[in-house]
């Protein structure tokens, strides 16, 4: 429910009778009526699909050349992804043909 004076998203709140009312946060504007207000939270039903866990695989990722930082080893996979806001530039992560470590690269 929404305020008819300000258009703010009404919330349940006590009045002093201990009632729960509707009440604009910004202009304080209460709307009263006889419907019962209940405060609860609404649950998704198992609709039964199952997922499969897919083995982690590299082999699809570019192998390019860089230094490990945990064994030195001169090959990793690469993938970038966007992780701040569209105007910052994606993030690099890299993965250790050999140990399989993973870092960012800011470079």
């Amino acid at each position: 429910m929404f305020c008819p004076k300000d258009g703010s998203l009404l919330v349940p709140k006590k009045d002093a009778k201990g009632k729960s009312v509707m009440t604009c946060p910004t202009c304080g504007h209460k709307k009263t009526g006889d419907k019962k207000i209940v405060l609860g939270e609404m649950k998704q039903k198992d609709d039964g699909r199952k997922f499969d866990v897919v083995e982690e695989n590299d082999d699809h990722l570019p192998l390019v050349d860089t230094e490990c930082p945990k064994c030195g080893h001169r090959k990793a996979h690469f993938w970038m992804i966007q992780t701040r806001a569209a105007d910052e530039p994606a993030t690099k992560f890299m993965k250790c043909e050999k140990c399989k470590h993973t870092w960012r690269d800011y470079k």
